[in-house]
C-alpha cells in the first residue's frame, strides 16, 4: 500500500466519522438533551454555596491572632 492508498483511506474513514457524528448530533433524540443544555446559563441555582467551616474558622483566629486579640 502506497502513500496515496493510506491518505485515501485516512481520508474515507474520517469523512465517515464526520457524517455520523453529524447525524447523531443533529437527531431528533438528541433534541431535548441539547435544549437542556442550552438553557442551563439561565437555570437558577436553589442551593447556596456551602463554606467550609474549618476554613472559616481558621482565618477568624488568625485574624483575631494578628489583632493581638488572647481571648479565642
Amino acid at each position: 500500500m502506497d502513500t496515496g492508498t493510506f491518505r485515501g483511506l485516512i481520508t474515507l474513514i474520517l469523512i465517515f466519522a464526520f457524517i455520523g457524528i453529524f447525524f447523531w448530533a443533529y437527531s431528533k433524540r438528541r433534541k431535548p438533551d441539547f435544549d437542556e443544555a442550552a438553557n442551563l446559563p439561565f437555570a437558577d441555582d436553589d442551593e447556596q454555596p456551602t463554606r467550609d467551616k474549618h476554613a472559616s474558622t481558621k482565618h477568624e483566629a488568625d485574624s483575631r491572632h494578628d489583632r493581638g486579640d488572647k481571648n479565642r
